[in-house]
């Protein structure tokens, strides 16, 4: 009987009502009710196949608030991947975070609501072209974005995200006592790690096709329209929009700035669904930002997570003699310690041009 607000029954308008105080700024009440009902069946599907869901940062704000059981950015879901001990791991995001959930648990069912949520920057780059790299530049350790296939990452000594990009790269110098390392593929993540280190940077020509098409202009344009925001940048886009920000880190570090300091207002140069799920943990925050969509990230909807669940569809494989090299890089990263300092890119650094050799 539909006796609850929105005219839901009340038993769902009780069981969604903390995913909707966190979206009701994103959402309308004419939509929540078909919202709330698939909401809620996803979450009993997920108790019934023992099952949990991987939500990275992109995703929408009902999935990220409504479904995600991990949230978080490609390193904290990796572990969380890891940790699990749900037979079912599904993962709202793209075909690479499918690929290092698998990796990392060969034994768990690993699905995708989506086989085509690629990702333009992994597309960037083959295991091929690291193997040739790897001839052009023997002894020299490769330090490989987790946002890379399986087949690449199976080339690779360790993986890194942007969260701890820096600490990855300057470990990796050490371990195998060299005073240059190839960063691949993301030019400018590379070039952002640059201004930050002493260790010198080989860098791919690969960009995100979010982060790349922004631009200095777009933050003048931000601070025109909204004076006295604090301007959070991801270390994806080019070098000049991270120093005409206020700071710069990856998408958990944005988080972790944000619910420190909990300012009124807030501009996020990243994926358009950052902000929306930022405002929906800091109430009272007014969030915005360019919107920049990823085309990947948005192929998983809450319609394909629940026929994921239903038909246990969309299993994500990867071949063991790839997976078990694969694993050694994937799990150099998840077993190092936390940086001591918080995940951020120093923008007086970054303000200083620093070269790198592109490849």
């Amino acid at each position: 009987m539909a006796d609850g607000a929105f005219g839901l029954s009340r038993e769902l308008e009780l069981a969604t009502a903390p995913v909707w105080a966190k979206v009701r700024d994103h959402v309308t009440p004419l939509e929540w009710p078909a919202q709330a009902a698939l909401i809620h069946e996803i979450n009993q599907l997920k108790r019934e196949r023992n099952a949990v869901i991987l939500a990275h940062n992109y995703m929408t704000p009902e999935i990220f608030h409504g479904v995600g059981d991990y949230v978080g950015d490609s390193l904290g879901l990796a572990k969380e991947a890891a940790r699990s001990d749900a037979k079912v791991i599904v993962q709202a995001g793209v075909h690479f975070l499918a690929e290092t959930s698998k990796i990392l648990s060969p034994d768990k069912t690993v699905l995708i609501p989506d086989l085509r949520a690629g990702c333009s920057l992994a597309a960037s780059i083959t295991g091929a072209d690291v193997r040739l790299i790897k001839q052009r530049y023997p002894g020299l350790p490769v330090v490989t974005y987790v946002n890379t296939t399986a087949d690449v990452k199976a080339e690779t000594d360790i993986c890194c995200t942007s969260a701890n990009a820096v600490q990855v790269v300057e470990w990796a110098a050490k371990e195998w006592g060299v005073d240059r390392v190839i960063l691949i593929p993301d030019e400018y993540l590379a070039r952002n790690v640059a201004a930050q280190t002493t260790v010198g940077i080989i860098a791919w020509k690969g960009r995100c096709e979010v982060h790349e098409r922004f631009t200095a202009d777009d933050i003048a344009e931000m601070r025109a329209a909204y004076p006295g925001a604090e301007i959070l940048a991801h270390p994806e886009c080019p070098e000049d929009v991270l120093a005409a920000s206020d700071f710069a880190g990856s998408t958990a570090a944005m988080i972790d700035h944000v619910m420190a300091r909990k300012p009124k207002q807030v501009v996020m140069i990243t994926e358009c669904s950052m902000p929306s799920n930022g405002a929906g943990d800091v109430p009272g925050g007014h969030f915005s930002g360019p919107c920049n969509l990823c085309p990947h990230m948005k192929r998983s909807t809450r319609e394909n997570i629940r026929d994921c669940l239903v038909n246990m569809q969309f299993e994500v494989t990867v071949p063991e003699e790839m997976a078990e090299r694969a694993r050694l890089a994937v799990q150099r990263m998840v077993d190092l310690p936390p940086p001591a300092t918080p995940a951020r890119y120093d923008l007086v650094k970054a303000r200083h041009h620093v070269a790198v050799e592109l490849i």
